[in-house]
This record gives structure tokens, C-alpha cells and sequence, in this order.
């Protein structure tokens, strides 16, 4: 691989691990970039969930302060994205390539799509943290098993295609949680980290000759850089800068997606 495709890789790396720490959509960055240096579908979108490993581990360590008292509903939370990861990454290797790459296109495009609407969802969230004055009530158990499935689902996306997928769980979380946004946010990085480790291992066991490892090694170390820079820093960045780069890179791999 020339060094210019490796360092191209890094820099997406670092930008996804940022971005997932902030906003989720990450994939958004670096699947397209492999995709765009050739990589097929399916060895892209499985090197690219076990590099961003690092980065969502890094980003976790960062929001630990913002993870304290969530343990209510984190351990509904977390059995529902280990479960929901298992599945999408089941389907993942079970279907045919040749339906993963008739549906990747579709997903990057929703998943697009979740990124523009995505500061709608989280104003709608945030709106209703504040007008819960961000206490914490508790939960009622109807409320808690709605959920955890959409959690379940959440990680069931996230195991197959995991871009965007942090969007839709700040918009399950923010229908049915009184809790900040801040907050919101660290139990995301910490659910979808967990969907890509149980992903990895599904990947690294079952599908081992489609790993690419130098992909790999490239996006853990950016990713691991970015996830620490966006939970100490990545706030004073704008989220509108964030998202249009998201958009740039995601409609040029679904270019290449599409002329392939």
C-alpha cells in the first residue's frame, strides 16, 4: 500500500474516532475512504468495525465522568446491544456478498440521510432533558423494556452496517430518557463501542481471510487519537463542520459504490 493511501487512512481514522465521540457517523469516513481506495464492500465495513474498536474505547475512557449513575438503565442496555450485535454480524456473514452489496448502497444513503436530520433528533432530545430539568426518574418497566428493544435494534443495524447508527440510538435514548445530552451521549459511545467489539470478534473468528489488517491497524491507531480528542476537545468544534465532511466523504463512496 503506498504510504500516501496509509496516511489517508490514518487522518480518516482520527476523524471517525472524533466524530463517533461527538455526533456517531464515524463509518461515515472511513468506510467510504476504503471503499474509494479499492477496498471491496465487505472487507471494508468489517476492517473498519474492528479498527474503530480503539477509537470508541478511547472515546469511552474520555466521557467516563458523564457514564457515573446510568447503571439503571445501562444494564438492560448493554445485554440488548450485545445480543443485537451478534445478529448483525450473523446476517453480515451468512448472506450472500452479493446481498451486502446490493444493500450497502441503501444503508450509506439512509445512514446520509440520518446524519442531516440527525441535529433535529438531538434538539428533540435536548429539549427533553430540559424539560425534565435533567432529574432522574425513575424509569417505569414498560418504558425500560421499549428500551432495551430499541437498543437491541439499534445493535442489530450496528453488527450489520454500524454507520449512523449512534444517531439512532441518541434518538431512541432521547424519546425515553430524562437525561442531557452530554450524558446521552456517553452511554452511546459506550453502547456502539460494545456493538463493534462483539462485532470484531464475530469477524475475526468466522472471517478471518477478509480482514484486511493493515486497514485495520491504520484506523485503530487514528481512531484511537480522534475518540480521545473528541470527548476532551471535540466540543468546541461546530457540529454543522462535522457533518458536511461526513457528507463530502460518505456521497463520494457511494459514488464509488454505485460506478463499481
Amino acid at each position: 500500500m503506498p504510504v500516501s493511501q496509509m496516511v489517508l487512512i490514518i487522518l480518516a481514522g482520527v476523524g471517525a474516532g472524533a466524530i463517533n465521540s461527538l455526533v456517531g457517523s464515524g463509518t461515515l469516513i472511513t468506510f467510504p475512504t476504503l471503499v474509494t481506495l479499492g477496498f471491496p464492500p465487505l472487507t471494508a465495513t468489517i476492517s473498519n468495525s474492528i479498527g474503530l474498536v480503539a477509537g470508541g474505547v478511547s472515546g469511552t475512557w474520555a466521557y467516563r465522568r458523564e457514564l457515573r449513575g446510568q447503571w439503571d438503565q445501562l444494564r438492560w442496555q448493554i445485554p440488548g446491544s450485545v445480543a443485537g450485535a451478534i445478529l448483525g454480524a450473523y446476517l453480515l456473514l451468512h448472506l450472500p456478498e452479493s446481498v451486502f452489496n446490493r444493500v450497502v448502497p441503501v444503508l450509506l444513503v439512509i445512514a446520509l440521510t440520518l446524519v442531516v436530520v440527525g441535529p433535529r433528533v438531538q434538539a428533540i432530545a435536548q429539549r427533553r432533558a430540559e424539560q425534565a430539568g435533567r432529574s432522574r426518574e425513575h424509569l417505569s418497566r414498560a418504558r425500560m423494556t421499549v428500551l432495551t428493544i430499541g437498543t437491541f435494534a439499534v445493535a442489530v443495524y450496528g453488527g450489520y452496517f454500524s454507520a449512523a447508527q449512534g444517531i439512532l440510538l441518541i434518538g431512541v435514548m432521547g424519546v425515553l430518557l430524562p437525561e442531557s445530552m452530554q450524558r446521552m451521549n456517553a452511554a452511546k459511545v459506550l453502547l456502539t463501542t460494545l456493538v463493534n467489539v462483539v462485532a470484531a470478534l464475530a469477524y475475526i473468528l468466522t472471517a478471518f481471510d477478509r480482514i484486511s489488517w493493515v486497514a485495520v491497524g491504520l484506523i485503530a491507531v487514528g481512531s484511537m487519537v480522534g475518540g480521545y480528542l473528541g470527548g476532551h476537545y471535540g466540543r468546541r468544534l461546530s457540529p454543522n463542520t462535522l457533518r458536511a465532511a461526513i457528507l463530502v466523504v460518505g456521497l463520494i463512496g457511494l459514488y464509488r459504490l454505485l460506478a463499481v
